[in-house]
């Protein structure tokens, strides 16, 4: 199993080893080392989408207080780390430019909706692609509202402990994709989602024995703050 060649690499808030997690900075850096996946967070704050993975600023930036009830332009004027701003999602997708595919990770509640709006626009008029665009979440409410508003959207469901049927879950959301921490992953749960023909991610795996480990059980990928660590056997496609 270690030597699978469709192995997919997704930088974890870009590559946030190198770089302050979740800027424009980070996510260059992962384009830089050949990250085929971005993954990023948002919140919905008057009517953008902003990129950060805390519900409180203090965690990784100079502000203070939860995310959601900021202002957006004090959001704006925070340092995210090296001079960086918090970035909206707009910004994200104009930054990629199709050079990697990127997984919205839906943080905050009402999230689904404008999301959607937002990848529809990059669909129309930015020449995307459904296929280059994974959105997940542990709120597996916003799921099923991406699902109703476009059932066509690749969908990735997020889950820390197991569940008694395993992964179940992700295939009742109609998901592609189950996202499951590397405390949590074993050899049954993996299994499970690949008897349901769901594709397995762990977050986050940045050791070599670790990734060693994962490979070992078959799982199709993973999340890392280095994406160069596990690059050599990358594919480009979820």
């Amino acid at each position: 199993m270690t030597d699978r060649k469709d192995f997919i690499c997704l930088a974890h808030r870009g590559a946030s080893g190198h770089e302050p997690e979740n800027t424009l900075l980070a996510i260059e850096k992962a384009i830089a080392l050949g990250a085929p996946w971005i993954e990023i967070d948002v919140y919905s704050v008057e009517d953008e989408l902003v990129v950060i993975h805390d519900e409180r600023l203090e965690a990784t930036t100079n502000g203070a207080g939860i995310v959601t009830q900021q202002p957006l332009a004090y959001l704006r004027m925070l340092d995210a780390g090296k001079g960086q701003q918090v970035p909206l999602l707009r910004e994200v997708f104009e930054v990629v430019r199709r050079r990697a595919g990127v997984n919205v990770e839906l943080k905050g509640a009402g999230t689904a909706a404008p999301v959607v709006k937002l990848i529809h626009h990059y669909i129309a008029d930015h020449g995307w692609h459904r296929g280059q665009i994974l959105v997940s979440s542990f709120n597996h409410n916003e799921l099923a509202e991406v699902r109703r508003i476009d059932p066509h959207l690749r969908l990735g469901a997020l889950g820390y402990g197991f569940p008694p049927e395993h992964a179940k879950f992700a295939e009742d959301l109609g998901a592609v994709s189950v996202h499951t921490s590397l405390a949590c992953v074993n050899q049954a749960f993996v299994d499970d989602a690949h008897r349901r023909g769901l594709k397995v991610f762990v977050y986050t795996v940045n050791h070599p024995d670790d990734l060693k480990r994962v490979k070992a059980m078959g799982v199709d990928g993973v999340f890392t703050d280095y994406p160069e660590r596990v690059l050599a056997r990358k594919s480009d496609h979820v």
